[in-house]
């Protein structure tokens, strides 16, 4: 099992493709701080208030500079599905799926138990390093306010 990534480290880089089927990259946004918000699973009554969090917040992450990435393990096509019911205008959600789990398992955050990512926030400062991590229950939903006061 991987460690869980610490505050300190370097944030492994990325390219994973976005609801949109457009392919999203972790150094295309050096320069900003990105939020990686991972979730267990779409379609799941916790990650979509999760999610919807994200989006109704989207302005406030905005106006300090931050970008949002929603992650988890299910399929683009799944994502792009889920994105359209949820009405996700604005926050990304990125599809980890093949290798399943692959950007998770780098930042100590895949669940061999249940095949899938765990539930955690991720900030990541201007320069690539990790500066906040917060892992949560399974069933536990983000406090919004908390993720937005480590801004």
């Amino acid at each position: 099992m991987e460690e869980m990534i610490k505050v300190g480290e370097k944030a492994p880089e990325f390219t994973l493709k976005d609801q949109s089927g457009a392919d999203v990259a972790l150094r295309d946004f050096h320069g900003k701080k990105v939020l990686l918000s991972w979730h267990p699973l779409a379609w799941t009554s916790v990650c979509t208030d999760q999610m919807r969090d994200l989006e109704r917040n989207y302005r406030r992450f905005e106006e300090k500079g931050v970008v949002v990435l929603g992650m988890s393990v299910d399929s683009a096509p799944s994502k792009s599905a889920w994105a359209k019911i949820l009405l996700l205008n604005n926050v990304r959600i990125l599809a980890d799926f093949h290798p399943l789990g692959k950007v998770a398992k780098e930042y100590g955050l895949f669940s061999e138990e249940y095949g899938a990512s765990k539930r955690a926030n991720v900030l990541i400062d201007e320069k690539g390093i990790v500066c906040w991590v917060k892992k949560y229950e399974i069933r536990t939903l983000p406090d919004i306010e908390e993720v937005i006061a480590q801004l």
